[in-house]
C-alpha cells in the first residue's frame, strides 16, 4: 500500500475525515467523524442517513416538464452560439459504416489479419468449449514467457491495450489521433473455482443475524442470497465480477481504480474511468438497501392502482394528496399529526397531487435511518423491520463503502476524468443507482462528472429513466447517462424462474431495442433543451446508431457541443467507431489492461461474448476481408496509419 492510502486507510479505521457532504452528498471522511472504534449501532446508521435521508427535502415543487423545458430552452437560445446563430452550423455528418478503407485507415494490414483470426476463433462453438483446456495446455507446452507472447499476438491484443499504465500510452495516443477516446477498465479478475466463489458470496450477502438464526429477514426471495447463484460469473459473458473477501481488498480494489483514474487523466484530457460499486464495499448492504427501495416505490404504485392509475409510466401517475394522506395514516407509517406536516401547500403547490418523486422526497426528509430499515408488508398494510439488528462491523462496512465512493469520485474531480458507474445484477441495481445518484447530486452541479448505467433490456427501464431526468431537472444538477442493453440477461432469467419472482427483463431482443431507442429519443429530447445533460450511446449496433444520428439531425444536437458521446469495446467494431471519431463525433473504446495472466478470466469471456455476437456479426469479418484484398490489389500491403 501506498503511503497515500495509508492515511486513507487510517481515516477509515479511525473515522477520522474531512470537507462536508454538501447538500445529501456521498462524502467519505465525514461520515466517520462521529464514529469512534466503539460507535454505537444507532450512530453509524445516522452516517449512511445522510446519504438518503437528508433533514429536508431535496425536492423543488414540480412545475410541469413542458414548462421546465420551455424555461431551459430559452436558456439555450439566448446562449453564446445559439439561437439566432444555429441555422448557420453545419449539418451533422452522414456516416458510412461500410467504407472499409476509412473505416480501418488506422490500422496496420497485419492487425487486420489478426482481427479475422480472433474474431473467426470465437465464432467456433467447438473451440470456445474447450477453451480453458486448450489455454492449459499451451501453457504447458510453450512455457510461461512463449505463451504470453502468443497471447499478446492474438486475443490479448485484440482486446486488451496493456499490462500496465505506461504500456497503455501508446495505443490511447494512437487512437485519439484518428478521433476515438477512451474508457479505462483495469481487467484483472479473481480466478475463483465456482465452489469458493459461492462460499464467499453466501457469506457477504447474509447478515451476521441470519447466519446466526437468531434473526429473520424481511427481505423478499429476490434480495436474499441464493446457494444456486452464488457464482455470478455464471452465464455473464461480458461483464467483471467482484467477490467481497474483506475490507483490506475493498481498499485495494479502490486503489486500483485510484490509479485507473490517474491514468485516464495523464494520457488525454477528456477521458473516462469506469468503476463497479460490488468492489468497493459487502454486497448485503446493497441487497438490503436496494429491497428497501423497491417496497417503497411498490407501496406507491399499490396506491397508485388503488386510485385507479395502474398501468401508467412512473412520471404520469399523481396521486390525490388527500387519498394517499389516508392511505399512510391507516399504514400507521406517521401519526396524523406529522402526516398534516408533509401534505402542506408547499409541498403539494396548486396541484394537490403527488407522483413518485415527491413520495421519495417525503420519505427521505421524515425519516431517521432506523426507521428506513424497515418495509411496508404489503399483506398486513404494516411496517415491519427489515432486520431485528446490525452488528458494529457491518455498519462499519457500509460506512467504508459510502466513503470509498467519495474518495474515487473527488479523485476524478481532480484528474478531470468522468467516473462511470457499471450497473450490476438486478438485485444489486436499485441500490447501485441511488448511490450514483447520490455522487450525482454532489459532483454533478456544474458539470457532468458521475455517469450512471441504465440497462435497457430492463421492463422499468424507462421509468428509471425518466424519472432521473426529472429528478435532475427539478434539483438542478447535470444528468449524466450511460444506456447499455445489458449484460446479465441469461442469469437474470433463469434466477427469476427458479427462486419465483417475476422476471424483470424484456421479453424479446426486439422488445429490448425498442426500449432502447425509447430511452434514447427521451435523453436526447432532454438534450435539446438543456446543454449539460449528457448521454453515451454504448452499442454495437449500426442500427442504434443510424437511430442516433438521425435524431441528433433532426434535433440540431451537433458532434461539436460534446453532449451525445458514443461507446463500443476495445477489438470490436472499429467500423462503427473510427469512422465516428474521424467526423468529428465524441466516441469512446472500453479499454481495459492489465497483466497477461491476470486478465486470462476476463479474454475468456470476451471469446464467450464475441461468439454470440460475431456468429451473426459477419460484417464486421467481411469488411476486414474486403480491405485487405484492397491492400493487396492496389499494393498497399505495408500501409503505415497517418
Amino acid at each position: 500500500m501506498s503511503r497515500l492510502w495509508a492515511s486513507r486507510r487510517e481515516g477509515l479505521a479511525q473515522g477520522v475525515g474531512r470537507g462536508s457532504a454538501g447538500r445529501g452528498g456521498v462524502a467519505g471522511g465525514e461520515y466517520l467523524s462521529s464514529l469512534g472504534a466503539r460507535a454505537r449501532p444507532a450512530m453509524a446508521l445516522r452516517c449512511i442517513a445522510s446519504v438518503f435521508c437528508p433533514g429536508t427535502p431535496r425536492l423543488a415543487r414540480l412545475s410541469t416538464a413542458p414548462a421546465a423545458r420551455e424555461q431551459t430552452a430559452a436558456g439555450r437560445e439566448t446562449a453564446p452560439g445559439c439561437g439566432a446563430t444555429e441555422a448557420a452550423r453545419p449539418p451533422v455528418p452522414i456516416i458510412d459504416f461500410g467504407n472499409a478503407q476509412e473505416a480501418y485507415r488506422s490500422r496496420r494490414s497485419w492487425e487486420l489479419v489478426r482481427s479475422l483470426l480472433v474474431l473467426r476463433l470465437c465464432a467456433s462453438p467447438a473451440l470456445l468449449a474447450h477453451q480453458e483446456q486448450l489455454l492449459h495446455l499451451t501453457r504447458r507446452l510453450l512455457g510461461q514467457r512463449l505463451f504470453e507472447k502468443l497471447m499478446k499476438m492474438t486475443f490479448y491484443g485484440q482486446f486488451v491495450a496493456g499490462e500496465d499504465q505506461e504500456s497503455i500510452r501508446p495505443l490511447i495516443r494512437h487512437n485519439r489521433a484518428f478521433g476515438v477516446g477512451s474508457i479505462l477498465d483495469y481487467g484483472v479478475e479473481e480466478d475463483l473455482s465456482p465452489k469458493e466463489a459461492e462460499r464467499k458470496e453466501m457469506e457477504s450477502c447474509t447478515s451476521a443475524v441470519e447466519r446466526e438464526g437468531s434473526g429473520t429477514s424481511k427481505r423478499e426471495k429476490q434480495y436474499q442470497a441464493h446457494q444456486a447463484f452464488g457464482d455470478r460469473r455464471d452465464s455473464v459473458i461480458s461483464a467483471r465480477t467482484y467477490f467481497y473477501a474483506n475490507e483490506a481488498k475493498c481498499d485495494s480494489h479502490m486503489e486500483t481504480f485510484l490509479h485507473c483514474i490517474e491514468a485516464a487523466g495523464g494520457a488525454s484530457d477528456d477521458g473516462f474511468s469506469a468503476i463497479k460499486l460490488t468492489a468497493l464495499g459487502r454486497p448485503q448492504f446493497l441487497l438490503q438497501f436496494s429491497d428497501v427501495l423497491t417496497k417503497w416505490r411498490r407501496l406507491f404504485h399499490q396506491m397508485a392502482a388503488e386510485q385507479g392509475k395502474a398501468g401508467l409510466a412512473a412520471m404520469d401517475m399523481k396521486l390525490e394528496a388527500a387519498v394517499l394522506q389516508e392511505s399512510v395514516a391507516k399504514m400507521g407509517i406517521a401519526s396524523r399529526t406529522e402526516i398534516e406536516n408533509w401534505f402542506t401547500a408547499e409541498t403539494l403547490g396548486v396541484s394537490g397531487t403527488l407522483d413518485l418523486l415527491d413520495w421519495s422526497s417525503l420519505i427521505d426528509s421524515r425519516t431517521g435511518l432506523s426507521k428506513h430499515l424497515v418495509v411496508p408488508n404489503m399483506q398486513t398494510g404494516q411496517l415491519e423491520p427489515l432486520l431485528s439488528q446490525f452488528t458494529e462491523e457491518e455498519e462499519l462496512q457500509m460506512t467504508r463503502m459510502l466513503q470509498r465512493m467519495d474518495i474515487l469520485a473527488k479523485k476524478a474531480a481532480e484528474m478531470g476524468v468522468r467516473l462511470m458507474v457499471d450497473a450490476e445484477q438486478t438485485y444489486f441495481q436499485p441500490a447501485i443507482s441511488r448511490l450514483t445518484l447520490e455522487m450525482q447530486r454532489k459532483f454533478n452541479v456544474g458539470k457532468p462528472l458521475i455517469f450512471n448505467t441504465y440497462q435497457c433490456y430492463l421492463k422499468d427501464a424507462y421509468d428509471n429513466v425518466t424519472l432521473d431526468v426529472e429528478l435532475a431537472r427539478r434539483e438542478g444538477w447535470c444528468f449524466a447517462a450511460k444506456l447499455v442493453r445489458g449484460a446479465y440477461m441469461a442469469q437474470e432469467r433463469t434466477r427469476a424462474a427458479q427462486i419465483g419472482y417475476e422476471d424483470p427483463i424484456n421479453p424479446t431482443y426486439e422488445a429490448t431495442n425498442a426500449m432502447y431507442h425509447r430511452c434514447l429519443n427521451y435523453v436526447l429530447e432532454e438534450l435539446k433543451h438543456n446543454t449539460k445533460a449528457k448521454v453515451m450511446v454504448a452499442s454495437h449496433n449500426e442500427d442504434t446508431i443510424h437511430f442516433t444520428l438521425r435524431r441528433m439531425e433532426e434535433l440540431g444536437l451537433y458532434p461539436a457541443d460534446r453532449q451525445v458521446y458514443f461507446g463500443q469495446l476495445l477489438g470490436m467494431c472499429d467500423q462503427i467507431s473510427f469512422p465516428l471519431g474521424q467526423a468529428g463525433f465524441p466516441v469512446y473504446k472500453y479499454v481495459p489492461y492489465g497483466p497477461v495472466m491476470e486478465v486470462l478470466p476476463y479474454l475468456s469471456r470476451r471469446a464467450l461474448e464475441n461468439s454470440g455476437v460475431v456468429q451473426g456479426a459477419w460484417r464486421e469479418r467481411q469488411l476486414l476481408w474486403q480491405e485487405l484484398k484492397r491492400r493487396l490489389r492496389t499494393g498497399s500491403l505495408f500501409h503505415r496509419p497517418a
